[in-house]
């Protein structure tokens, strides 16, 4: 006896059909032991094989997913030590390049090194997007308007060889996003696009609203139910194979020539749409283009009045009196540095003990408490609360080298809180120092 899977093509109800029969085969043996004739039994197994299938899909899915996250915990991993490393570069850069005068041979030199200290922080910044753990401000935002606003920019990103054809949706699709992930996603797609066409193309960017019912989400479980806003990205470039398309959205994977791209544009899309609890899909097929597909959840509910960035900072010298707290010892100098180049009194420490020794010992005012959020011995939100206990009217600003996802078990990142990302230029910190001070919430 044998068995074996037969395929059989039939006509169901309303369209052709795959079903699946499981074969088995008996010989009919006569009295002498010869055979004389076979007995063939079909089952169909159709249901079991759709469900075997099934099975191997979300097992795919989730291996993917696995994949992708084991990625984006080791990027938002060495993020924090990036940051760290890259402050310390960008703050001692500035601070000689206004000891040097713009003749000096040395000023150049010192603007290379900012210029090289700022991509990598773009390049810290675009793995943290990756790994949907950097530091966003998400707006109730038009998607049309945003789309609109950055045309202009990305046909001199694509040139003039190439045509953007623009196709709104003639109603509103509202989303609550940070405008600048918007920017990033646009960009990074426009310019695949780009360098997937050869000579004269067509790259096209659409909007419409879009709906899942339960009953679609069942089949796909990747799609959570709801209302959505579409935007497509379509080109008529080279197209992609399918094995290529299963690796496009892993970082630092490219199919460019070397020196030509860093593998992190797609990631770094990927990262956004997942952070903004949104979904991609991408269709694509040798040399008859590529078309991507971006989900994101439509706002619904009226949040009413939108927090602004606050008004302009002034770039005069401060004169108040700052405390200090940062475990890193680098950190902690230049940015004592920094601050009293501003005209600040600085008092530092390297443990939250020893800050509120200092500030218990301290005989005069302090104004303002700048912490590291983790620190070994407390983190940097129960530190200033020791700290409001010795100056109930202390204003707080707290930093970070450590990712979004991170610092906001620590509820930093609520609203009217004063914070900065590592690693931050002289007029960053300036401007969010004075914001902090001149704020008059304590």
């Amino acid at each position: 006896s044998g068995e074996s899977f037969t395929v059989i093509e039939e006509y169901g109800d309303t369209a052709l059909e795959r079903k699946y029969y499981e074969d088995l085969y008996s010989p009919i043996i006569d009295e002498h032991g010869a055979v004389i004739g076979l007995t063939l039994f079909l089952t169909d197994i159709t249901e079991r094989k759709k469900l075997e299938e099934e099975r191997v899909k979300l097992q795919s899915q989730l291996l993917h997913a696995q994949k992708m996250e084991s990625i984006g915990l080791l990027a938002g991993g060495v993020a924090h030590d990036f940051n760290n490393m890259l402050n310390v570069i960008i703050g001692y850069s500035q601070l000689a390049m206004r000891d040097v005068s713009l003749k000096d041979p040395l000023y150049m030199n010192l603007q290379e090194i900012m210029k090289a200290a700022r991509r990598s922080a773009d390049l810290t910044r675009r793995m943290l997007a990756f790994s949907s753990r950097q530091t966003v401000s998400p707006r109730v935002l038009e998607l049309n308007e945003i789309v609109e606003g950055i045309l202009n920019m990305l046909r001199r990103l694509i040139g003039e060889d190439i045509n953007l054809a623009w196709l709104p949706y003639a109603g509103k699709l509202p989303i609550n996003i940070d405008p600048t992930q918007v920017d990033q996603v646009l960009a990074n797609l426009c310019v695949n696009a780009r360098d997937a066409i050869s000579g004269v193309g067509i790259i096209t960017i659409e909007t419409h609203s879009a709906a899942f019912d339960r009953a679609y989400c069942t089949d796909h479980p990747e799609i959570i139910p709801g209302e959505y806003v579409l935007l497509v990205v379509r080109d008529n470039g080279c197209g992609m194979e399918k094995e290529i398309v299963e690796r496009i959205f892993e970082p630092f994977f490219t199919t460019k020539e070397r020196g030509k791209g860093t593998g992190l544009g797609l990631a770094t899309v990927y990262g956004i749409i997942k952070q903004n609890n949104g979904f991609i899909d991408v269709s694509s097929q040798p040399g008859q283009g590529t078309t991507f597909r971006i989900y994101l959840p439509r706002h619904t509910v009226n949040t009413g009045h939108v927090n602004e960035e606050g008004r302009a900072v002034s770039a005069v010298q401060g004169h108040e009196t700052i405390l200090m707290a940062e475990d890193e010892p680098a950190i902690l100098d230049i940015g004592r540095l920094m601050l009293e180049r501003m005209g600040y009194h600085v008092l530092t420490a390297s443990t939250p003990g020893e800050a509120i020794r200092i500030a218990r010992e301290h005989a005069g005012q302090i104004n303002l408490l700048i912490t590291d959020v983790v620190m070994p011995e407390m983190n940097g939100l129960e530190l200033a609360k020791n700290i409001i206990s010795l100056y109930p009217g202390i204003k707080r600003l707290f930093m970070s080298g450590y990712t979004g996802e991170v610092i906001a078990q620590y509820n930093i990142l609520d609203e009217g809180t004063h914070f900065i990302q590592k690693p931050f230029s002289l007029e960053e910190l300036n401007a969010k120092v004075r914001r902090a001070l001149d704020t008059n919430e304590n």
